[in-house]
Parts: structure tokens; C-alpha cells; sequence
């Protein structure tokens, strides 16, 4: 496995490969989620490069970058052990000038909904970390959980409008053995956080559960998803389109479930996909 920090190595070197090439893109603390994306992508590409960069620019202030969990070492190893061809690894330098940079601004609805709407400029931070490892990288595909359903339904539009050769493709998310959907932000919560936790998954089985009974009305399916999330402190549970609009019933094939609450001081996601 070569590693490589600089945006001008790693282009250059990947204009030698001619093979079609998979890009995981992530902030390190690699776990079985990641690792889902990274199979994923060996299995439809024949040469696969991951990331591993805590951005900055998608971090508000107060927010837990200098907390960030961090691997290093044993994120090498994983991507060694999971036979990735290159690791790019860079520093914020490399990504940042300290200049008046061009910026990608989120769209002023989609943007700031939902996550965006609690967290504002933290989308348009995540689209110009994309933009610049999408251009550094020129990947046939980039792989994306589906857990942040909001943030790849951006990073497909931004593909989409800015007409950039590559296709995105979404990756389901993957859960612990109790449900708990998989995120590096989980090692924050201690045991009793950690089964309050669980209420999350919970309530999205029950408003599947719901949806298979023929229930489909939005505010019936949130009331209860309400009820088991108690007393979680809670951001948002909305029932949306493909296109993030509000929806009064459900849609069955373009419809997503979302919930962000906070357990402790610990932000989680979760979804489901109908």
C-alpha cells in the first residue's frame, strides 16, 4: 500500500493507473462501516484509493474537532489489511491555502434543513472538501454511506450540477449486533449513554414496522418515533422525499426516516431508507 500526503503526488501518480479507480473518502477512526465502503469498492473497481482527513471547514465552532477521534496507526493498518492501493493521508495544509479561496456554497434550502439547519456553513464545508479530493482523485466512483443520508443527497447534486465524471455511489449502513447504527462518534458514549442510545434504532423499526402495517401518515409515524426517543434530547425526526422536501405520507420506494439526537453531548445519525 503507498501512502502519499501530497495532492500533486497522488495526481500524478494516479495518471499512470490505468484501471478504473474506487475512492473511499473518510476522516479516519476506521470501523466495519468504513470497511463495508472499501469492500464495496475493491469489488466494482480494479484499484481503490481511501482518505483519511478530519476536515476542518465542516466543523463549527465549539464543535469536537480537536476532539475528533483519531487512529493514525491503526487506520494504516486496517486500509493495509483490507488491501487498499493507496492511502491518501494529507494535512490541512495541503488541502487549505491560507488565501481567500474559492468557496462551494450548500444550496439555501437543502443545505440548511435538518442537520444544516442546527450546524449552518457546516454543508458547504463538507462540499468543498469533496469538491478538492474528487478533483484531486478522479475516481470512476466515490462511496458514501447512507447513514449521512443528507450529506450524500448534496454531494450527488453537486456532482450532478458541476458535471463531474464520477458516479456516486450510496453504501447501506451497517449496525452493531444491538442495532446501534456504526459511527466513529460511538467510543464518546459511556455504557448507560450507550443502551439510552439504542432508542435511536428503535424507532426507526417501529416506524418500519408501521409502514408495513399499511400506517403511512407522516405525523402518526413521528409521534410514536417521539414516544420511544424520550427523554433523548432531540434535533429533528423528519419524514422526507429523495429530495429532502417534507412529506405528509409516506412514499414506499422514495421515502428516508431521519432522527439526530444528542446522547450526552454526543451528536448521532440515523435513517431508514423506505
Amino acid at each position: 500500500m503507498k501512502i502519499v500526503s501530497s495532492p500533486s503526488e497522488l495526481k500524478s501518480y494516479l495518471k499512470s493507473i490505468d484501471k478504473s479507480v474506487g475512492f473511499v473518502p473518510t476522516m479516519g477512526a476506521l470501523h466495519e462501516g468504513h470497511l463495508s465502503l472499501i469492500k464495496r469498492a475493491k469489488a466494482e473497481n480494479e484499484f481503490v484509493v481511501v482518505s483519511i482527513f478530519v476536515n476542518p471547514t465542516q466543523f463549527l465552532k465549539g464543535e469536537d474537532l480537536d476532539k475528533y477521534p483519531r487512529k493514525d496507526e491503526a487506520d494504516k493498518k486496517i486500509c493495509q489489511l483490507a488491501g487498499v492501493d493507496v492511502l491518501f493521508f494529507p494535512h490541512s495544509k495541503d488541502i487549505y491555502t491560507d488565501e481567500d479561496e474559492v468557496m462551494i456554497q450548500a444550496p439555501y434550502v437543502r443545505g440548511y434543513v435538518l442537520e444544516g439547519a442546527s450546524r449552518p456553513g457546516h454543508f458547504s464545508g463538507v462540499l468543498r472538501v469533496v469538491m478538492k479530493l474528487l478533483n484531486i482523485v478522479s475516481p470512476t466512483r466515490a462511496y458514501f454511506g447512507k447513514k449521512d443520508a443528507q450529506q450524500l443527497n448534496l454531494i450527488s447534486l453537486m456532482v450532478k450540477e458541476y458535471f463531474m465524471d464520477v458516479e456516486v455511489v450510496p453504501v447501506d449502513t451497517l449496525r452493531e449486533s444491538d442495532g446501534l447504527a456504526m459511527s466513529s462518534r460511538n467510543v464518546y458514549l459511556n455504557k448507560k449513554q450507550r443502551e439510552e442510545a439504542l432508542k435511536i434504532s428503535s424507532s426507526l423499526q417501529s416506524a418500519f414496522g408501521m409502514v408495513n402495517k399499511n400506517i403511512l401518515n407522516s405525523k402518526k409515524i413521528k409521534k410514536q418515533m417521539l414516544k420511544i426517543l424520550e427523554p433523548l434530547e432531540i434535533s429533528y425526526v423528519e419524514i422526507v422525499d429523495r429530495k429532502f422536501n417534507l412529506i405528509e405520507n409516506i412514499e414506499i420506494g422514495n421515502t428516508i426516516i431521519l432522527v439526530e439526537v444528542k446522547v450526552g453531548s454526543t451528536r448521532l445519525l440515523d435513517n431508514i431508507w423506505i
